[in-house]
């Protein structure tokens, strides 16, 4: 029997002696391939001992001012027999009564992994802060083009139209031909393009916001795979601005100064923490002041929370004062703007803020950050903060989780570690690989034949699943639909059917399952065009995309997410500024669906099915998501031969102190990957769900 020690915080809770207190460990389950699990135990319960009560601080009594706050869990810290086991974070669930006293406190031991949604909860990627100088560009046809021919920096513009239907002709002139000629006025309009975000800087801004650290497995500037990989800064359907018919432009303020304790400045940006503005701290009040050097230009102020607006402000002149215009209530990234239809200087702009702390007693603060100058020129500013998608951070990992099939865990470090599951094309290592990563031990093999009670147990089948369906959510894109209706299938997706046996005549699946399991993916997945020469069909170098709807009207969608793959003295194509400008692009930033242009270089591709390659009309980019990171696992416990083994064992606690979730068990010379074990800590009993590794 292990004695076991919780710790909450630092601080050791008194148990139950007679308390059983299970924990579940699991990272890929086989019944339900799409999540990524971490440690957990079910509910259990504590006494409402003295030291309990002074920890948990009376949580039954909801008239205790700055009492325990059940809403978020804190950290703990499980030991067996005094030594560390596993650290996690610890939620209360309630307080049990008995007569009208408190009897037990209910609490849930979570594994570190799962702290991550609990961290960045509904935060969209706009609450990110994007305050470095490189993520905010002016949108004019300079900077847009020095997007599309320059260096693979954070921001580039790939040729993707948000509403042009762009095609190639060198015969007949045409307003949307990109053929180049100097005596004609066609080609791609600037501001039909947009920019797009490397995926790595978005990893970046995570991390600093909330102060963690992702491996660098796969999360890596030497992984192509990712790396290459951009987000179209699309977050609502057609124009950023049209350029010849601008009455007003929108100029974010920059540069706030000012010693600050409560509230953080960022370089465009005024982000007021949570802490500040709920209690026990609060902002009471706040006065916005604007004061322009010509009294006579009129313009509106709007602040914006997270990129979107929050408070407009009529139209006016002077001086202005805005009282209470916003008081911060949500956690947050707070920027000023400034619209306006000519060009216009303020000599200052002042924000204070009057609040007060509570710790324990009353105590009153003030800020006060400040713009001294900001000259405000006929140029609309492109704020990434107010671009990106509106999507949650959530969402966005767990896309990419499901992409690649990818698992996390937190090291002794306290690094979140991530790897695909699988090794790929291109990927030495995974989660089940001996390589040694991050200076953490290779898997190893554990024989417990000895110790597993075979008295009882059971097998069954692997996978309680007709099918698999991957899937993207965004197939609504003109190209995207199209193959829809050609093929009656969508656009890089793939139904996987294990076990089947047919009648020979239509392939009918006699397969003993009836459920289809669906892993969809939030993003979009455009097809794209390379384009041809409408006179002779010749090929050209370009490859577009093109983000409007069945009807070819201006399309919002999901995410998009592409390779960029940067063609250097390629077909050259008219570049239009204005109506009578134009310039000759030669160099260009193309969308891709695949890595590499030449599948001799790679073959890895965002698609689950083996599609045709847009650009060389071939099926030779084999390294589809599901051939690189799905396929080894699912294949395997779709095998004939593969089965769940449910046995129960009572491992040593020199093993209980080692096993990781990728080291493989043995029984009886049998090997088996670890698919599910839940151990009760206190006698040592596992009962676990085993996959036998199929030759």
């Amino acid at each position: 029997m292990q004695k076991l020690q919780l710790y909450i915080e630092g601080e050791r809770l008194d148990l139950f002696k007679d308390e059983a207190v299970s924990l579940t460990q699991t990272i890929q389950n086989v019944k339900d391939v799409s999540k990524i699990f971490t440690s957990f135990s079910k509910t259990f319960s504590l006494p409402a001992s003295k030291n309990n009560n002074k920890i948990f601080k009376h949580y039954y009594n909801f008239d205790i001012v700055d009492g325990f706050d059940a809403r978020t869990k804190k950290a703990g810290t499980i030991e067996l027999n005094e030594i560390p086991f596993k650290s996690g974070r610890i939620k209360l669930e309630g307080v049990g009564l008995k007569n009208n006293s408190p009897y037990i406190y209910k609490i849930t031991f979570f594994g570190n992994t799962v702290e991550l949604p609990d961290l960045i909860g509904a935060d969209k990627l706009g609450s990110l802060p994007f305050s470095d100088a490189a993520y905010i560009k002016d949108y004019d046809w300079l900077s847009i083009r020095n997007g599309l021919d320059g260096a693979a920096n954070a921001l580039i513009t790939p040729l993707i139209t948000h509403t042009q239907r762009l095609y190639y002709d060198s015969n007949v002139p045409g307003v949307d031909n990109l053929y180049y000629d100097s005596s004609l006025q066609q080609g791609v309009v600037w501001n039909q393009l947009k920019y797009a975000l490397r995926l790595y800087e978005i990893i970046l801004e995570i991390e600093l916001k909330y102060d963690i650290l992702f491996s660098r497995d796969f999360f890596s500037t030497t992984n192509p795979t990712f790396y290459n990989l951009y987000m179209w800064l699309h977050r609502k359907s057609g124009a950023v601005a049209p350029s010849s018919q601008v009455v007003s432009y929108t100029s974010i303020l920059e540069n706030w100064t000012g010693t600050t304790l409560y509230i953080t400045k960022g370089y465009s940006t005024v982000t007021i923490p949570q802490s500040t503005v709920t209690l026990p701290n609060r902002i009471l009040f706040n006065v916005l002041e604007l004061t322009p050097t010509d009294l006579t230009i009129p313009y509106v102020v709007v602040i914006s929370l997270n990129g979107s607006p929050i408070y407009t402000s009529p139209k006016d002149v002077g001086v202005r004062s805005f009282t209470d215009a916003i008081i911060p209530v949500a956690n947050g990234v707070y920027t000023v703007s400034v619209q306006h239809s000519v060009a216009i200087t303020f000599s200052s702009v002042t924000w204070e803020f009057d609040g007060e702390i509570r710790n324990p007693s009353t105590v009153a603060w003030n800020e006060t950050v400040t713009v001294s100058s900001a000259s405000l020129t006929e140029v609309v500013t492109f704020v990434v903060s107010e671009q990106i998608p509106d999507v949650s951070i959530m969402e966005f990992l767990n896309g990419l989780f499901k992409m690649f099939n990818l698992v996390a865990y937190v090291n002794d470090s306290n690094t979140i570690v991530v790897r695909p599951l699988e090794a790929s094309s291109g990927i030495n290592y995974s989660y089940y690989t001996s390589a040694d990563i991050n200076g953490e031990d290779a898997p190893v093999s554990y024989d417990i034949s000895s110790y597993v009670d075979v008295s009882k147990g059971d097998v069954d089948i692997a996978l309680p699943y007709k099918e698999i369906f991957y899937q993207y959510e965004g197939v609504g894109s003109f190209l995207a639909k199209q193959h829809n209706q050609l093929f009656g299938l969508d656009w890089g997706g793939l139904k996987y059917i294990g076990g089947t046996e047919t009648d020979g005549t239509g392939g009918i699946n006699y397969n003993a399952s009836t459920e289809v399991y669906n892993v969809k993916i939030p993003f979009e997945h455009f097809k794209y065009e390379r384009i041809l020469d409408a006179y002779n069909s010749d090929s050209t170098t370009i490859q577009w995309g093109y983000s409007v709807n069945e009807n070819q009207q201006a399309y919002i969608g999901k995410p998009l997410i592409f390779y960029a793959i940067k063609q250097v003295g390629g077909t050259t194509f008219n570049f239009v500024v204005d109506s009578s400008t134009h310039n000759p692009q030669f160099d260009y930033w193309i969308p891709s669906n695949s890595l590499y242009l030449n599948p001799a270089t790679g073959t890895q591709n965002l698609n689950f099915n083996l599609e045709i390659n847009e650009y060389t009309s071939s099926t030779a980019f084999t390294g589809t998501l599901f051939g690189n990171y799905h396929s080894e696992y699912i294949v395997d416990v779709f095998n004939e031969s593969r089965r769940i083994t449910k046995v129960t064992a009572y491992l040593p606690l020199r093993i209980l102190y080692k096993f990781k979730l990728n080291d493989t068990f043995v029984i009886n010379t049998q090997s088996y990957l670890i698919n599910s074990i839940t151990t009760n800590l206190q006698d040592g009993k596992s009962e676990m769900e085993l996959l036998n590794k199929v030759q």
